[in-house]
């Protein structure tokens, strides 16, 4: 172990068992709820990415899909998922490593994570929280920053212990 306790590692492999836990839960029911509807962006380069040749030479470094009305044979692995989605009426299949992914939003309630691309950086300044919405974890404790965009802010004060 290093001097030093690996936060925002930490972060990231609790962000991606989210996203893989949700997409195994609209695996099972076969639609998003509601007016639910994912923008997810992934890096095309990633060891692992698995997409048409066409798609790869269109979106050489990342691309945004978006899973709402339609998707097909979502398929969720402990470190990847699977799914075909609809390109100008043409399905495709697609098959993107968690580590792959860059965001993942749902903007029907305001809610996005953002994977940095350096894994080893432990902390994320608030001030590099882009502008779209994104979910913001504060401790009370500390001073009280003030969140970009259209942050969700989580207290944690209510899950000490007093």
């Amino acid at each position: 172990m290093t001097d030093t306790i690996p936060y925002g590692q930490l972060m990231h492999r609790a962000m991606r068992g989210l996203m893989r836990e949700l997409l195994i839960d609209i695996s099972k029911i076969g639609h998003l709820p509601g007016e639910h509807h994912f923008f997810i962006t992934f890096d095309t380069t990633h060891p692992g990415v698995d997409i048409a040749d066409w798609l790869r030479a269109r979106y050489p470094e990342d691309m945004t899909v978006v899973m709402q009305h339609w998707f097909d044979n979502l398929v969720v692995s402990e470190d990847r998922f699977a799914v075909t989605l609809n390109f100008g009426d043409q399905p495709e299949p697609l098959v993107i490593p968690f580590d792959a992914i860059r965001t993942f939003v749902d903007p029907s309630v305001e809610f996005g994570l953002r994977f940095d691309s350096h894994e080893d950086e432990d902390e994320m300044e608030l001030d590099d929280v882009p502008e779209s919405p994104m979910m913001v974890i504060e401790d009370e404790e500390d001073d009280e920053p003030t969140p970009k965009g259209d942050a969700e802010v989580v207290s944690l004060d209510s899950f000490r212990k007093h």
